[in-house]
């Protein structure tokens, strides 16, 4: 069951999604989008059912598995950010990888998303697209198996939406990823 501010609504849901595609999910707000990528990611646990990425499972109740998120190779991008406030933008992205860092990449990114030269601010003095841009960033750095955004541009300006836009089919394509969609604007899908 979900819990939505009308009350408890069912979500059942069952979908197979082609590994290196790019899929979108559109709908009005309280039909259960965000909470399909929170199940995903782990961050939500399933009633019941089974979570299955690139032959790996991730979830399933009747076999008692239940990856934890941590170990679950996901990007997922958030509406309200989700940046640690005491850590830099460059702390922020740092913070993800999972082992070797690698300084080209983590440059890349800052020079894509315009973030070069605000990697040494704190998310408190940065404006609500600033602070997506860090957020993407900091989920693509992981080059994750799977990546997941909660309408990931929804506080940016028409020009940043475009070049973030054309960045993230860009990462998308380039590292081959599997990535989910969740957007309002019919426009930015397309």
């Amino acid at each position: 069951m979900l819990f939505t501010a009308l009350g408890e609504m069912p979500l059942d849901v069952s979908f197979e999604i082609s590994e290196g595609s790019l899929t979108a999910i559109e709908g009005p707000s309280g039909s259960g989008k965000t909470t399909i990528l929170r199940l995903i990611s782990g961050l939500i646990k399933p009633e019941r059912g089974r979570i299955k990425v690139n032959g790996e499972l991730w979830f399933d109740d009747s076999a008692e598995i239940d990856i934890t998120p941590q170990k679950r190779k996901v990007g997922f991008v958030f509406q309200d950010h989700a940046l640690f406030p005491n850590m830099t933008v460059m702390e922020n992205i740092e913070f993800a990888f999972d082992g070797r860092k690698d300084a080209k990449f983590v440059d890349e990114l800052l020079e894509t998303t315009g973030l070069r030269e605000l990697r040494n601010r704190y998310p408190a003095t940065l404006s609500g697209g600033q602070k997506q841009r860090a957020s993407l960033a900091r989920a693509i750095v992981r080059k994750p198996k799977l990546l997941l955004l909660d309408e990931p541009l929804s506080a940016l300006d028409a020009e940043m939406r475009t070049t973030l836009q054309d960045f993230i089919l860009e990462v998308h394509r380039k590292f081959n990823l599997t990535t989910i969609l969740v957007s309002h604007d019919v426009s930015e899908i397309f």
